[in-house]
């Protein structure tokens, strides 16, 4: 029996997974984040881990490795130790779907990784590609996590001698006047010098 263009290509769509015909452009759902002390909280951890289809346990262990830090899954939330910028983040979390999840032939994320001996091979299920997975190594140039005319939202965390506020922001040691310990504000970095910064109080 023969078949024409439009047959074949008919009959190749309905064998298809339903996720794959219905694939819509892929994005990272924004991550949801807040500071307890000195802790970095990633409230919709769990919800990323879905989105990607990916074991929590594997993207935290990537994340932490990336990051340089440690942390726990509590729930569905993902906890970090010390205080970690957002676009720090959620840049990690980009490098993890380039890497762990999107097909480097057709880029869809209908794809899912297994082991061929001693290699972590990545398999596409909407093209049939597969690929080794190979973490970059190759050290980038990052902009600063902490930049000046940059507001963030903190709470202040100690007084200094002088009677300043102080807040850990990555690296930096951030000094904010007419603040007490506790208060949640929203800060502007005025100055920078080495790891040090100073700020003032955003009135909204």
């Amino acid at each position: 029996m023969e078949y024409d263009y439009k047959s074949l290509l008919e009959r190749a769509r309905k064998k298809l997974p339903e996720k794959v015909k219905e694939h819509s452009r892929f994005e990272i759902p924004a991550c949801q984040i807040l500071y307890e002390g000195n802790t970095t909280v990633i409230r919709n951890f769990a919800d990323i881990a879905d989105a990607i289809n990916r074991e929590p346990q594997h993207l935290m262990a990537s994340l932490l490795k990336e990051l340089g830090t440690a942390g726990s899954i509590d729930g569905r939330r993902a906890l970090l130790k010390g205080k970690v910028i957002g676009r720090q983040i959620e840049s990690k979390f980009k490098d993890y779907v380039e890497t762990f999840v999107l097909c480097s032939e057709c880029r869809k994320p209908d794809t899912h990784l297994e082991k061929e001996g001693r290699i972590l091979v990545l398999r596409c299920d909407a093209c049939g590609a597969h690929r080794p997975v190979t973490v970059k190594t190759t050290k980038t140039t990052e902009a600063p996590a902490v930049s000046e005319g940059s507001i963030y939202e903190v709470v202040i965390q100690d007084i200094s001698r002088r009677g300043d506020g102080v807040v850990k922001l990555d690296r930096y040691t951030v000094f904010v006047p007419n603040t007490t310990k506790g208060s949640n504000v929203k800060i502007k970095i005025e100055k920078i010098s080495g790891n040090v910064a100073f700020a003032h109080v955003v009135v909204e």
